[in-house]
């Protein structure tokens, strides 16, 4: 029932609920051995801080990542969450524990040269020209768009954008939508693949399709982009979604408005827009040091 009100009221991914349901697993195996027995309900209720604090602790032995520690702690919380609000347990105890500290990694964008080499579909990586032209359109699309991978393999025949097309509407995470403009440079490039793709791309069948005409299979593009980053000699970090983070922050060094940004990448919190800011310090400051002269 728990994993069913997340599904259905919280929209949470299918692999969000995967994650929690295996952490609640793993920390009931805990208590069954923490407590010396099987936890009943009454068990549950009793719990004090300190014994979710020896459930991190243990993890964390195990090697587990801070990231995954977090995950987890959220996960049972909202598991005693769902128990509090039908009377049966307390989830005060676990929401005295403070989360580990995050290690905090900026995203690694692509500079605006090489997104456009990555996007020109020049360099003939591929022995079928509209494979080429399908790989380009592709990722045109997360570079002009701030597209996820998995919400632009998602686009159907019917909600292509082809020349003409001002806006698209995208369906993002916990199913929450929005609207990106649409750049000539990208409806282009779906046009040139369209025009060679050998498949009759339906109204409703997958826009981006592989080889055989079945759904374009996101390992592909990823393999596609390894292709392209051995070709331009780039970094391990210039993935797809890379290209998203590409977008954001060039758009932000162009002058744009973080609550602009936020909306078109579909962030929920500014918070998560916000991280873009400390890149384009982070890249002031290394220009300074590069050419000051007392640096």
């Amino acid at each position: 029932m728990w994993l069913d009100h997340l599904a259905d009221e919280r929209r949470l991914s299918d692999k969000t609920l995967v994650a929690y349901e295996r952490d609640l697993r793993q920390f009931l195996r805990f208590l069954t051995d923490h407590l010396g027995g099987a936890p009943s309900l009454k068990d549950i209720k009793s719990l004090k801080p300190a014994d979710f604090r020896a459930f991190l602790a243990r993890r964390r032995q195990g090697g587990t990542q801070s990231r995954s520690l977090a995950r987890g702690l959220a996960g049972i919380r909202s598991f005693l969450r769902f128990l509090e609000r039908r009377g049966e347990v307390n989830a005060a105890a676990a929401g005295a524990v403070r989360p580990p500290k995050q290690p905090r990694s900026l995203p690694k964008p692509v500079s605006a040269r090489d997104a456009r080499d990555i996007t020109g579909g020049d360099l003939a990586m591929e022995s079928d020209p509209w494979i080429e032209a399908r790989n380009a359109a592709v990722l045109t699309l997360l570079y002009g768009c701030g597209l996820r991978l998995s919400e632009a393999l998602s686009l159907t025949g019917g909600t292509a954008p082809r020349s003409g097309t001002k806006t698209l509407r995208i369906k993002g995470k916990g199913g929450k939508e929005r609207l990106v403009p649409i750049l000539p440079v990208v409806s282009e490039a779906i046009d040139a693949y369209l025009e060679l793709c050998p498949y009759g791309i339906s109204k409703d069948g997958p826009l981006f399709v592989g080889a055989r005409g079945g759904p374009l299979n996101p390992r592909l593009v990823q393999l596609a982009m390894e292709k392209l980053r051995g070709a331009l000699g780039l970094p391990k970090s210039a993935t797809p979604h890379a290209l998203r983070h590409s977008f954001a922050t060039h758009l932000l060094a162009g002058g744009g408005d973080l609550r602009t940004i936020q909306e078109l990448l579909g962030h929920a919190s500014l918070s998560s827009t916000q991280i873009y800011t400390e890149i384009d310090s982070a890249r002031l400051l290394e220009a300074y040091d590069r050419a000051h002269p007392r640096s």
